[in-house]
């Protein structure tokens, strides 16, 4: 049996206050978050996300653990180091994070990587939505930044 994907704050917040958190269950049947992770939700926001983390069944928190040297030495913060860490104690384990320093290191690490763009196409992509653009533009609206350039062409990777 393969690791449980593992999430990052922002991918949870996004998709969370768009309605959209089902799709992150396309990657598997739990989703793992830090607690690192759930500290930072609950701090940045008191909207739906915390409430949704706190009732949907197959997303699991864990325990604070320790983060390795290299990991630390990158200046990340804390849930992204928890993810990466989490990813990379368990070989195969799909790291879910948005922050490009975290997903620079996640490709240095050599980490199986998903964004919240890149599960909002792999939707479109598997018919799990009909239209990814909408999806996309409520995230964006709901305070996600993309530039254009980046949507246009996410987009069109997906006929839209």
């Amino acid at each position: 049996m393969s690791e449980p994907p593992v999430v990052d704050a922002s991918p949870l917040i996004h998709l969370s206050r768009t309605g959209n958190i089902d799709l992150l269950k396309s990657l598997g049947p739990i989703i793992v978050i830090p607690a690192s992770v759930y500290d930072e939700v609950r701090a940045k926001t008191s909207d739906e996300s915390v409430r949704v983390i706190q009732e949907t069944s197959w997303l699991h928190r864990v325990p604070k653990s320790p983060i390795p040297a290299d990991i630390v030495r990158w200046g990340l913060g804390a849930g992204e180091s928890a993810v990466l860490a989490w990813a990379r104690s368990r070989p195969g384990c799909l790291a879910i994070l948005d922050d490009g320093k975290g997903r620079k290191l996640a490709q240095e690490l050599g980490l199986p990587l998903i964004g919240t763009l890149g599960i909002v196409l792999r939707a479109k992509s598997r018919g799990l939505i009909q239209h990814a653009r909408p999806v996309v533009e409520r995230m964006i609206a709901n305070g996600m930044y993309l530039s254009p350039a980046v949507v246009q062409k996410s987009l069109a990777l997906v006929g839209e």
